[in-house]
């Protein structure tokens, strides 16, 4: 596989001789056929979710603190969410630039052998997060269209859906640009005329304690698609359409359906500690609107581009093990699998494990950022080749210590939600004195720390990188 390449001068070739679809195999070049408005359509469904309204709750009662104002859950929601999108725009560039995908990328920061570690990271949590989706898919059909009592078809069909559009990513692309979006912004908006005849409380009513905590939230759900951004942009025809697609397009949704959510656990919603309760909660109250069925059944249908967007990555993550594998192919294999898994998984209780995994990226994207933007900027601006995406790439291990250095920040401040891993964390603070204060970002801070930690291992990783090339 090749090493750095440049997108191509958009005026240079005619839409016509451009591929129609994504390459079958990591050998292939990607085609750089997808527009601004095709990024803007993609990672705005992206943001929308039906997982959005429901993880509202985290915004307004973070754990372990009093619940948070309607106000600062809202300024949470603004701060965390622009600081995710941020990074997703961030993390969009460097597909647009090299034409590789995300954990190809990864071979520069760490070497070809050693990007098989965050590699296999990311394949678990996106199979972990299909599987999830597809049973966010069946629980919701299921209460818009109450026709069958098993549970099966409604399965089968969100897996069959999820692999046909995986088959063809970039026309999925397409179609959710130029149909899904407008059909979404109707429904929302109609949503929140709805829950708006509702009176609602007074927006100052409440904790500002957990404010850093609900920013976390907003932070993580976009920063999960981090590891996803350039499997997409890296068919972008500019970077800048890259950017401004990933930013912009992600931001605005999650901030609308985060704040629909809200909207209606101050309104409509009893707000439920078990999250299956609140779940089926909050689609009973879309669907109690009226019209609510037509409004909430275009967002069942748009949830599709979300398992089918972490299939294909799945997919894509799988090609950087093994590059000569064809992506059709490895779309059956992980559509069926997890179509398999959602029959027959209690999900719910991976969500915890699935947040935990999210964690490890944002330390490890903080690496990326500084050696990528900074460090070897002018080694790239000299040499095309600077950033090594080869099967040769060698490895980095310097590299290796400031991510786990951000990660055992992150954790120390906010280890998550799955019990035996909270205690051990707790403990291990406990152990060294830390109590984390409620300012605290565990995003930011170990955003920080690994970024800082790139830094200073710099020096090292050139003498090592000097000694094996001597």
């Amino acid at each position: 596989m090749a090493t750095i390449t440049s997108p191509p001068d958009r005026g240079s070739t005619g839409a016509a001789a451009r591929p129609a679809e994504a390459p079958l195999t990591l050998l292939e070049p990607a085609p750089r056929t997808l527009s601004l408005l095709d990024q803007l359509g993609l990672w705005g469904n992206l943001g929308v979710s039906l997982l959005g309204p429901v993880g509202a709750i985290y915004l307004l009662r973070p754990a372990g603190v009093a619940p948070l104002s309607l106000l600062a859950a809202g300024t949470a929601l603004v701060i965390g969410t622009l600081l995710g999108s941020l990074l997703i725009g961030l993390a969009a560039i460097p597909g647009a630039q090299t034409g590789a995908p995300s954990m190809v990328l990864l071979r520069g920061l760490l070497g070809a052998r050693l990007s098989y570690l965050p590699t296999v990271l990311n394949v678990v949590q996106l199979i972990g997060w299909t599987v999830f989706e597809i049973v966010v898919i069946t629980s919701a059909a299921q209460q818009l269209l109450p026709w069958h009592s098993a549970r099966w078809p409604y399965v089968v069909t969100a897996g069959l859906l999820t692999t046909a559009m995986a088959l063809r990513p970039l026309g999925s692309v397409r179609v959710l640009r130029r149909y899904a979006l407008g059909a979404v912004a109707v429904a929302t908006t109609y949503l929140f005329l709805q829950l708006l005849r509702h009176p609602l409380p007074s927006a100052t009513a409440g904790s500002w304690a957990g404010f850093w905590l609900a920013c976390d939230v907003a932070i993580a759900v976009a920063v999960s698609w981090v590891p996803l951004a350039s499997d997409y942009t890296r068919h972008s025809r500019s970077v800048r359409s890259a950017f401004l697609g990933g930013f912009a397009g992600y931001a605005v949704t999650q901030i609308a359906y985060y704040a629909l959510g809200l909207v209606a656990l101050s309104t409509v919603v009893r707000a439920s500690a078990d999250p299956a309760v609140l779940q089926h909660d909050m689609f009973a109250a879309f669907l109690a609107v009226p019209a609510g069925w037509l409004a909430f059944g275009v967002l069942v249908l748009r949830e599709l581009d979300q398992s089918f967007a972490d299939t294909y990555s799945t997919v894509v993550s799988v090609q950087n093990l093994r590059p000569r594998l064809d992506r059709r192919l490895l779309a059956v294999i992980v559509g069926g699998s997890a179509t398999v898994l959602a029959l027959s998984l209690d999900i719910s209780a991976y969500y915890d494990f699935l947040v935990l995994l999210g964690s490890v990226f944002v330390p490890m994207f903080a690496v990326f950022v500084v050696d990528y933007f900074l460090l070897r900027h002018s080694a790239r601006a000299a040499h095309p080749q600077g950033w090594d995406v080869s099967e040769q790439a060698p490895a980095r291990w310097a590299m290796l210590a400031p991510w786990l250095a951000g990660f055992v920040t992150y954790q120390l401040i906010n280890p998550g939600y799955l019990g035996w891993w909270v205690s051990w964390w707790k403990a291990a603070a406990d152990a060294i004195g830390f109590s984390p204060a409620t300012w605290m970002s565990a995003s930011v801070l170990s955003f920080a720390v690994a970024a800082a930690g790139t830094v200073l291992v710099a020096p090292l990783d050139r003498r090592l990188r000097g000694h094996v090339a001597g």
